[in-house]
This record gives C-alpha cells, structure tokens and sequence, in this order.
C-alpha cells in the first residue's frame, strides 16, 4: 500500500479572534489514521481518530462526530486536552477560476498537491473551545487543502482577507523526477478581479526569508513583510506519517505590497494573517 494524506484546512476570522480547522486522513503502508488539528489565537491541539471513525458523502467529510463541508462545520471533541464544541454556517464559497496547481495538476507522483477552494466566504455561528466561545457573526472564512505523501521539505505559506479581498501565497521547494526547483502559486483577490502568481505563468521568487518575501511575474511584484510573531506547532506528514513540526500563526501581522508595474494595486497592513515559515 502507498504512503498517503489528505487534509483540508479551514480558517473563521473576526475582528477579534481566529479560529483553524484542519481534518486529515493519513496512510503509511497497512497503518491508517485520522486527525483533527484546531489552531486558535493563543494555542494549537491535536486529536487522534482510529481510521474506522472517518467517512466521506459528496463534499462533506465526518471524523468521530465532527463535520465538515461547503455548508459548514460542526465540532464535537471531548479529550482531557481539548474540548470543543459547537458549529459556524458558511455562505457560498468563491473559487478560483481554475485549479491553483495549473498544468502541474496532470504531473504524477507529486510530493504534494494543492487546492483552493474558497478565497472567501461568510462565517456565522459559534464554537466553544476549552470553555471560550467563538463567535462570528458575518465574519469571513477561507478554505483549502493538500494531497499527497509529504509536505514540502521548505516552504513559506500565507493567507490574508480583508475587506476588498482575500490573498494566499506559498512558495516551496519541489523535487521532481531527481531535481528540484522553488514553485511559486499564489492569487490575489481584489473586488472582482482576479491576479494569479505562478510559476507556470513565470512567476519567480526573488527573495525569500524570515523577513521579506518578494515574488516578481512579468510587470506584477507581490512583497510580503511578516511582523516576526513566532507560530503554534502542527503536525505534518512525512512519508504519509504525522511525524515532522511545523509551525503556523493564525492571526499575525502581516504586511503586503502588491504592485503592477510600480503602481500600488495592493497596500495592506494585515493584522490578523496566517503565515508558515518553513525555510
């Protein structure tokens, strides 16, 4: 049997509090498991399921009494770690135009596939973790997932909404048939409008630390500046196995100049922004 995992991640942002949702299921030859990871302003859990606990209907995956979907979700945890409960409604979600990996969807045997499947939706309802509630009331969510057998080895991810947008961003190192490259996808939301940034549209990352991170493609330069808030650990798959740490902030600052030709499309001090930096 191949080593295997699929998550899904979902992020509930209001003016005051963020919460992250992550179910996944994961393979490493005959053992199989399933996970539900929670990422909160303050702190991030990890609750394990026995595989027989997860099935999946349609677009709606359930694990052990907690949903997801396009809908919605409900949470029902009970562990001496972690108690959560409670449900949001989600509005309709907005795509992308199409799939985020481009033709690199087609290539076999990737290390790790993504997708985007709402840049923003509305969030409503409330969940209690550990005894706070949650709330949200017109609020804003994002939704997205990975595929495959392991994370990157390096990579930087981000995400920001506000009020005329939404953006995500993640660079990686990718290894492919022996050598490896650094992909860039990444799309910038504003009104209506749609702005990609990929490597299969020449998309480039001119530079890439702890500090600032520019991506050049033809006239547009996306720059983004994280604040240095250091992230709550997470499990990540290695070989189909949650074994390797990572580390994400939910809700951090974050700022981001995007620019075509010179001229601000994009000026935003974001300070409740999701950033990974895995270099």
């Amino acid at each position: 049997m191949r080593n295997y995992f699929c998550g899904w991640y979902f992020r509930c942002q209001s003016h005051r509090q963020t919460l992250a949702v992550i179910p996944s299921l994961h393979q490493a030859g005959a053992d199989k498991s399933c996970a539900l990871q929670l990422i909160t302003d303050a702190q991030a859990f990890q609750v394990t399921f026995p595989y027989a606990d997860f099935c999946s209907q349609g677009d709606t995956v359930c694990m052990a009494g907690n949903r997801f979907s396009k809908a919605g979700m409900a949470l029902n945890v009970r562990t001496p770690q972690l108690q959560a409960s409670g449900s949001v409604r989600f509005g309709a979600f907005t795509p992308i135009r199409y799939d985020i990996m481009g033709p690199f969807r087609c290539v076999p045997f990737m290390q790790c596939r993504h997708s985007v499947y709402s840049m923003r939706h509305s969030v409503d309802g409330t969940i209690f973790v550990n005894g706070t509630p949650y709330v949200f009331q017109n609020s804003v969510g994002y939704c997205e997932g990975d595929r495959g057998y392991s994370f990157p080895r390096k990579y930087t991810w981000t995400q920001c909404s506000f009020p005329a947008g939404a953006l995500m961003l993640s660079i990686a190192e990718i290894p492919l048939g022996g050598l490896h490259f650094t992909g860039v996808i990444g799309v910038v939301l504003l009104g209506e409008k749609e702005y990609r940034l990929a490597t299969y549209l020449g998309a480039r990352a001119a530079k890439i630390t702890a500090k600032e991170i520019i991506v050049r493609q033809g006239r547009f330069t996306l720059t983004v500046r994280p604040r240095g808030q250091w992230g709550h650990p997470l499990r990540a798959p290695v070989g189909g196995v949650m074994v390797r740490t990572i580390h994400e902030h939910p809700s951090c600052a974050v700022s981001f100049r995007f620019t075509e030709s010179g001229a601000p499309l994009l000026e935003l001090e974001g300070k409740n922004a999701a950033f990974e930096y895995e270099y």
